[in-house]
């Protein structure tokens, strides 16, 4: 046995209704994302789960691994006392983790001290998973001040120690995404939080794992995330296995990412019982709606649908069958445009393809659009009747030696400058000069007007509207 599915979840205090009073309902798609996990753990019935927490004892030069029998939990410091949990520990997976770890030359070091009780990263998912099931030991594994290299190595360590002791092994990535999504949040805003979460968002929806060790340092102090490494250690878990990924949710009302994303390894025992799990919730999200029918263009139908059965259900649509063969089979970026009332109510997009199909990416994209934007509140089910939908596939985009080569009614603009980069769709109402083209592009990277250095690409696209048919530009 070995890894048999790993979980990506964020730990708001929260989000346990003992804590939250009610508050909890504000995140309501995080909070059903996470019941999904939960159920799905419950199917695997796995003898190991391995946490990996962020608020575990943190060391610069060392990974912390807890050891011992057994350790308690409660939500105390969250005024929660009753909320509390005792779970066994794995003091046999722990050791071979720990020794794969030394033969391997990364630092690990087990309790001590500051080792009292589980923290709340850990106690937010099995408070969880202990609704729906008990008979499993724990494994607490922290983070260190160590490269992506070194925590992608603790994840192999992982799996080889499930392979070695003969383990059936969930491992539970808990990290939220960047706190700096608003101006009311904890910590503020900067531009870099979208951009994080976004980035991330989409590499856990492609399953894109590799993606999550090529972010600048610099970039993430900026966008003040919590749970990165987390991640990097599923990677290195999940390094050479084939699974299958997907984004269950993404929200953040109160300033912090939260993300809610399932990896089920392919051929692992136990995944019967959580494909029926699954078809169970892909039954929960409701018949997809219909695509193309009457007429209507398939990609606004299909933007529509996802739009609609995401705000009803609270989980993405699955892919309709039958679909042309230019959204099956076929790649490209696409931005999703929502508006009410001739204004704009949400657009959202990738400049390159991150899913298997330009169906995928409008499901996708469709959804953040109306979830994600954070220049607006997610959409409501009592505005679906008045939305209007816009779907543009993006042709690749091509460098330009000057703004000379530009034209904002032909062409969109992305201006780029070290990791900062901003996108520009082309004939947009109100923008009729290349100055006004570009200097919109610069605000939306957070490029100054006066920065050099900016490196300027044009592309085409092909808009799908609900005048019906498709144009170019």
């Amino acid at each position: 046995m070995s890894i048999v599915a790993a979980y990506v979840v964020p730990h708001p205090p929260l989000i346990v209704p003992a804590v939250g009073h009610g508050e909890e309902r504000a995140i309501q798609r995080t909070v059903d994302a996470y019941e999904e996990v939960a159920r799905r753990i419950a199917a695997h019935a796995p003898d190991t789960i391995v946490v990996v927490s962020p608020h575990a004892p943190l060391y610069y030069d060392c990974f912390h691994i807890s050891t011992g029998d057994a350790a308690h939990g409660d939500m105390g410091q969250f005024g929660a006392w009753d909320a509390a949990m005792n779970v066994p520990y794995d003091p046999s997976f722990a050791a071979a983790v720990s020794a794969c770890a030394r033969a391997r030359g990364v630092p690990i070091c087990g309790s001590g001290m500051r080792d009292g009780e589980l923290d709340h990263a850990t106690f937010v998912p099995l408070h969880f998973v202990n609704e729906r099931y008990a008979d499993y030991r724990l494994v607490r594994v922290g983070l260190a001040g160590l490269p992506p290299a070194d925590h992608r190595e603790i994840g192999r360590c992982i799996a080889e120690a499930a392979r070695d002791l003969d383990r059936s092994c969930v491992l539970v990535a808990s990290g939220d995404l960047s706190h700096k999504l608003k101006e009311s949040g904890p910590y503020g805003f900067a531009p870099e939080g979208p951009v994080f979460d976004r980035n991330v968002t989409a590499l856990l929806d492609a399953g894109d794992l590799e993606g999550l060790f090529t972010f600048d340092e610099a970039f993430l102090e900026e966008a003040a995330e919590c749970g990165l490494r987390s991640f990097q250690i599923m990677a290195g878990a999940l390094d050479g296995v084939a699974c299958t990924h997907e984004l269950l949710s993404y929200e953040g009302p109160f300033g912090v990412g939260y993300a809610v994303a399932a990896f089920e390894v392919q051929g692992a025992d136990g995944d019967g019982a959580v494909a029926s799990a699954v078809d169970a919730a892909a039954d929960r999200r409701g018949a997809d709606d219909a695509v193309g029918e009457n007429g209507a263009d398939p990609f606004v139908a299909l933007a529509r649908a996802s739009v609609e059965g995401f705000v009803r259900t609270g989980r993405p649509i699955a892919r309709p069958e039958g679909l042309p063969i230019e959204l099956a089979d076929t790649r490209a970026g696409v931005f999703v445009s929502l508006h009410e009332g001739g204004d704009l109510r949400g657009c959202i997009g990738t400049i390159e393809p991150v899913t298997g199909s330009v169906a995928d990416e409008i499901v996708r994209n469709g959804v953040a659009a109306a979830s994600e934007d954070p220049r607006f509140p997610p959409v409501g089910e009592e505005e679906l009747d008045f939305l209007s939908y816009s779907v543009d596939v993006l042709f690749p985009p091509e460098p330009v030696d000057s703004e000379a080569q530009l034209d904002p009614a032909r062409y969109g603009v992305i201006v780029t400058k070290g990791w900062r980069r901003g996108l520009l769709l082309p004939c947009l109402e109100g923008v009729e000069t290349v100055a006004e083209q570009v200097s919109i592009a610069r605000a939306k990277a957070g490029i100054a007007a006066d920065e050099d250095g900016v490196r300027l690409e044009r592309f085409e696209v092909v808009r799908h509207d609900r005048g019906g048919g498709a144009r170019r530009g």
